[in-house]
C-alpha cells in the first residue's frame, strides 16, 4: 500500500524589499538567510521575473517537492509574497507537515531580517548540528540556558560572552518553543529545536562581517554544543 499524502503550506507575509530584491534573495541569496540551494536539480516551471516562480523537484512514484513566489510590489520598497510549499510525505505525515510548516514560519521571518539588515552583502554560511544527546526532549531548553536566553523574549536585547565562541551582543528577533533567532550587527544565528521531531537540535550562522571563515565557525560553535549536552 502506498502511504504517500500530499501536502501545502501556504503562506502570506509582507517584506522589506522590492519584488527584484525578493527575487534575488529565493533564487541567488538563499545562503544569506535560509541555506545554500545553487546545487537543487530543480526545473523553474514558471520564471517570470520579479513577479512568479515556481521551482520543482520530481522523483520516483509520483514524488514532488515544489516551491512557489508570487511578489506583488508595495509602496516604500515593500513587497507582498505568496509562498507555497507543496509536494509528497512519504512517512509520518503529522509529524513532517508540523516541522515543514513550523520551519516555513522561521524561514520567512529570517528572510525578512535579511533583507532589513544584510540585503545583498557577501555571507559566509555554516551548518552545524548538535549531538545525538540534544535529541532529548529537554534539548532546545538546554540550548536555551546555556545561551543565557531561557525567558528571553523576540526583541530582547542579548550581551553574553559564550565560552569557546566569544562575545554575542545584538536583539533576539525571533523566540518560541521551537526556535531562536538572534541578530547581531554583523550575523544572523538561527537556532532549531529539532528535537521536538526526533532529530539532533541544530543552528546556522549567516556571517556578514567579511572575515567570516566557515571552518573556524563550526568547530567553535560544534565545541560548544557538545559542551552543552556532555
Amino acid at each position: 500500500m502506498n502511504d504517500n499524502r500530499d501536502f501545502e503550506i501556504v503562506r502570506d507575509t509582507e517584506l522589506p524589499g522590492t519584488p527584484e530584491r525578493v527575487w534575488e534573495a529565493v533564487t541567488t541569496g538563499t545562503p544569506g538567510w535560509m541555506f545554500p540551494t545553487d546545487e537543487w536539480p530543480d526545473v523553474k516551471t514558471v520564471n517570470e521575473y520579479p513577479r512568479h516562480l515556481v521551482s520543482r523537484i520530481d522523483g520516483p512514484d509520483g514524488w514532488f517537492n515544489q516551491l512557489e513566489h508570487v511578489l506583488e510590489p508595495l509602496e516604500g520598497g515593500r513587497a507582498r509574497l505568496h509562498y507555497v510549499h507543496s509536494g509528497i510525505f512519504a512517512d509520518n505525515w503529522d509529524q513532517q507537515y508540523d516541522g515543514a510548516s513550523r520551519h516555513t514560519e522561521f524561514y520567512l521571518h529570517t528572510l525578512g531580517q535579511y533583507l532589513q539588515y544584510f540585503d545583498g552583502k557577501p555571507v559566509v554560511f555554516t551548518d552545524i548540528q548538535g549531538p545525538a544527546a540534544s535529541q532529548a526532549p529537554d534539548g532546545f531548553t538546554r540550548l536555551r540556558r546555556a545561551l543565557g536566553v531561557e525567558s528571553a523574549g523576540q526583541g530582547s536585547q542579548v550581551d553574553v560572552e559564550l565560552d569557546g565562541v566569544g562575545r554575542l551582543t545584538g536583539e533576539v528577533d525571533f523566540s518560541n518553543e521551537h526556535f531562536l533567532g538572534l541578530r547581531t550587527a554583523d550575523a544572523m544565528y538561527r537556532f532549531f529545536g529539532r528535537n521536538a521531531w526526533g532529530a539532533p537540535v541544530g543552528m546556522t550562522v549567516h556571517d556578514f562581517s567579511g572575515t567570516g571563515n566557515s571552518e573556524t565557525t563550526a568547530k567553535a560553535w560544534g565545541d560548544f554544543l557538545e559542551r552543552v549536552y556532555a
